[in-house]
């Protein structure tokens, strides 16, 4: 039996909703199906839907044998070559990445008779405890009334979030959507349903928890004015309102600052494709629909359709407004985010690694590897190799050259993130402490666990999305102090 919608107040300013009545006709359910697998039917070997080919799976299982014969005889020179010239690729982009300009430049204005319409989609689910404080940062927004649009996109058995919604009063520019019930049930699917109900020339996605600067939109329509029609997505920098609260909060946005503020126009300089977030991205909707929009089934969307923008010739740009987010402040929180994280990357390198023949450009093989590849490596490697060294240190009364050198490369590695994040967190308008700067090497080791769950996850539940809790923070208590003046 179909649940009751919830009654809704009287309002005097009408709520537009996609009626339960609506989604059971034959286009809805047409629109549910699309939203859902829409892109594995159309272009199967674009979605993490199939998994591993034959190949991949015969060239994995390859290089696991070899590591493993490696490592048991002893003769490991030519996987030590190949890990520290990995190493020192990573740690060359940091220290490229420090040394050039600041992310994006001013832009000419527009006059509000030339911004385009404007869509903003807003996937929440169990979403109760926060969806007014982001409904009050929507409002706020710095654009014409009459040219945006918001939609909450709600799932059908999420009844608190709905009514918590229209308890924060909503106006003209808000729509109440129900997303159907349907499998996989993730955000990705969620924002393909959404999208059919858009009309706007720039798509914004936004999360629950988000406060996004009230400028950021109209930066958006100017830049994507001046940076022409291939100029196809735009990502805002994001950080933590809530950075201040615990030592994993600071570790967090030190985390963020150095991706976003930094690392992130390093990529711009050299053409690279971005490892999208998961909110606060700016796309033309006419390149958003030429790629087939999202992967349901792919559980970073985000930074694997920045890899299929690529794939399609299209290019990315910065924003310089911001978005602030909630941080997890507990370790199992953190760990179960970052295990979807750690999964989706996995699934996204899977997707872009098959061997094609459709003519589309591919990815940098160098792109891939110190971004996905390096997250993915470096989460697996920074627990055992951080004991390895402990031991090594401590397990010795002298050290020879080799181990002096391996001690250097180390905290070279050390240093370059360091000051990847000191730069950042400098660039965010946020005080730099020492002391959390020499808390880094504490919290990488974190990723280790994160990473075994998400092996885990691959075999046993690929698409489950293990949604991050919100409304742990008092925003209101934190955000005044957390904007950069």
């Amino acid at each position: 039996m179909a649940k009751e919608e919830p009654r809704r107040p009287k309002r005097t300013v009408p709520v537009r909703t996609a009626r339960p009545a609506d989604l059971r006709n034959t286009r809805a359910g047409l629109w549910t199906r699309e939203a859902a697998t829409g892109l594995a039917r159309k272009r199967p070997r674009d979605s993490a839907r199939i998994g591993l080919e034959t190949v991949q799976i015969w060239t994995l299982t390859a290089l696991m044998a070899s590591l493993v014969a490696v490592i048991t005889t002893g003769s490991t020179p030519l996987w030590t070559a190949l890990l520290g010239l990995g190493f020192a690729s990573v740690i060359a982009l940091r220290l490229y990445a420090c040394a050039i300009p600041a992310g994006p430049g001013p832009v000419p204005p527009l006059p509000d008779a030339l911004l385009p319409r404007a869509t903003l989609l807003i996937a929440a689910y169990r979403e109760a405890s926060v969806i007014g404080a982001l409904i009050n940062a929507l409002k706020l927004i710095d654009y014409p009334r009459d040219r945006l649009e918001i939609k909450l996109l709600l799932e059908a058995d999420d009844t608190d979030t709905w009514l918590a919604a229209l308890a924060a009063g909503l106006d003209e520019r808000f729509e109440l959507i129900r997303v159907p019930p349907g499998q996989p049930q993730t955000k990705p699917r969620a924002l393909n349903f959404g999208l059919r109900h858009s009309r706007g020339e720039i798509v914004t996605i936004l999360d629950a928890e988000d406060h996004p600067d009230p400028g950021q939109l109209r930066e958006a329509a100017e830049r994507f004015a001046a940076g022409g029609k291939r100029l196809a997505c735009l990502q805002a920098p994001l950080n933590w309102y809530n950075h201040r609260s615990c030592w994993l909060t600071r570790q967090f946005a030190l985390e963020y600052a150095a991706h976003f503020l930094v690392l992130l126009p390093a990529y711009i300089r050299l053409g690279w494709p971005i490892p999208l977030g998961g909110t606060s991205n700016y796309f033309r909707r006419d390149a958003l629909k030429a790629v087939g929009a999202w992967d349901a089934f792919n559980v970073t969307e985000d930074a694997d359709l920045g890899f299929r923008l690529y794939r399609a010739g299209y290019r990315f740009g910065l924003i310089a407004k911001p978005t602030l987010e909630e941080a997890p402040e507990r370790a199992w929180p953190w760990i179960k985010q970052r295990t979807r994280w750690l999964k989706g990357y996995a699934q996204t390198l899977a997707v872009h690694t098959r061997l094609r023949g459709d003519g589309r450009r591919r990815v940098p093989a160098l792109a891939l590897g110190l971004t996905l590849g390096a997250a993915l490596i470096s989460a697996f490697a920074h627990l055992p190799l951080a004991m390895f060294a402990i031991s090594r240190l401590i397990g010795q009364a002298s050290y020879d050259l080799p181990d002096l050198a391996a001690l250097a490369f180390l905290l070279s590695g050390y240093g370059a993130a360091m000051a990847c994040a000191a730069l950042g967190m400098q660039r965010a308008g946020h005080k730099v402490r020492l002391i959390d700067l020499a808390g880094m090497p504490l919290y990488w080791p974190l990723q280790t666990i994160a990473a075994l769950r998400a092996v885990w996850e691959l075999i046993d539940r690929p698409f489950y999305w293990d949604k991050t809790e919100h409304g742990q923070t008092d925003a209101r208590a934190c955000i005044s102090t957390s904007r950069p003046p």
